[in-house]
């Protein structure tokens, strides 16, 4: 492991959510390298000190009490018409997670939070050997295994004619939601696919950058969202993304 991999795993290995494999790799690059042990120390330092500060504001009584009676009002006026609505509720949730995203990408520092999220995924498979839950090279088979896995159906596809075969697919966690991860390989270079939905009509917009070494692209195609990362270079990794979307 390089201090490169290293910085990217620190936030996710301080709130233990790494797996053990990828965690005393990382404690053995700790030892051999005392920047990224200091990094370390100091990410552990802060979440000690946030967690013995008192952070809340404690609302006056009669604030508190206005709150639960324009609760109550509202309840009572709107929840019949609520539960005849669910699809325009399920369209508004939708809209709110493609305008979030949109959001995190267009604000300063967002896009790049955004891709370090991307690339740590991507690396994280390489490293402890989860790089597919479903190791096929047939769409029928790989597509058909996220039916009740994800709350929408991927659209899967074999490049192979192109020179991009694909190798299988997983479940993955991006943007603050489970995402359809495909994995594609183009000669020696191993390519993640990240997909979820988007209620918006298509932006047509590409985004396209070299982040921490790996190239990242997002697009929107066809209502859905697409995150691609790998280490092959961007002008086959842009090729592959028009493919998916046509």
């Amino acid at each position: 492991m390089n201090c490169a991999e290293s910085r990217l795993l620190l936030h996710a290995h301080a709130d233990g959510e790494l797996d053990p494999a990828s965690s005393l790799e990382l404690e053995r690059h700790f030892k051999t390298c005392h920047t990224c042990a200091a990094e370390m120390k100091s990410l552990k330092s802060l979440k000690a000190a946030l967690q013995q500060s008192s952070l809340r504001y404690d609302a006056p009584a009669s604030l508190r009490r206005e709150v639960r009676r324009m609760t109550r009002v509202a309840e009572s006026e709107t929840r019949p018409r609520l539960f005849q609505s669910l699809p325009l509720w399920k369209s508004l949730a939708f809209g709110a997670t493609a305008f979030a995203l949109l959001a995190i990408l267009l604000r300063p520092g967002g896009r790049d939070q955004f891709f370090d999220e991307a690339v740590a995924s991507h690396v994280r498979s390489l490293m402890v050997d989860h790089l597919t839950d479903v190791a096929s090279s047939d769409l029928h088979t790989v597509k058909p295994w996220f039916d009740g896995k994800i709350d929408f159906a991927p659209d899967v596809k074999d490049f192979a004619a192109e020179g991009f075969s694909l190798v299988g697919g997983r479940l993955d966690y991006l943007n603050g939601r489970a995402v359809a991860a495909l994995v594609y390989r183009r000669n020696r270079h191993l390519i993640n696919v990240f997909v979820w939905p988007t209620a918006t009509a298509d932006s047509g917009k590409e985004t396209t950058e070299n982040h921490r070494g790996y190239n990242v692209i997002y697009r929107q195609k066809n209502r859905l969202q697409y995150c691609l990362v790998s280490d092959l270079n961007e002008k086959e990794l842009v090729e592959l993304a028009h493919l998916l979307g046509r």
